[in-house]
């Protein structure tokens, strides 16, 4: 589940990224992509680092633990917004 959420936030930010950063933005198709690959990356590098899951700030109801959802997010997305900058600096660099 947290790879899904991981993913899908990165489509997300990949494609907020690429809105935000114009210069930057490849289509909604490759910035949905980078953001995908990036989200799962920062997802895992998140969790691999054991990064804390606001656990304690969020709490936990009925069973889900919004902390680690939350965590799950912003890693996915940060990570697909930063991958999709890579990805849009190295396309503007061939470009020239």
């Amino acid at each position: 589940m947290e790879l899904i959420i991981g993913l899908l936030s990165g489509a997300v930010g990949g494609n907020a990224a690429g809105k935000l950063l114009g210069s930057l933005n490849q289509g909604t198709l490759i910035n949905s992509i980078a953001g995908i690959v990036g989200g799962g990356l920062g997802g895992t590098i998140l969790s691999a680092i054991g990064a804390p899951d606001l656990a304690g700030a969020a709490g936990e109801a009925g069973g889900l633990d919004f902390g680690a959802i939350i965590g799950q997010v912003v890693g996915g997305g940060v990570g697909g917004g930063g991958l999709l900058a890579l990805v849009g600096v190295a396309g503007n660099m061939m470009s020239k």
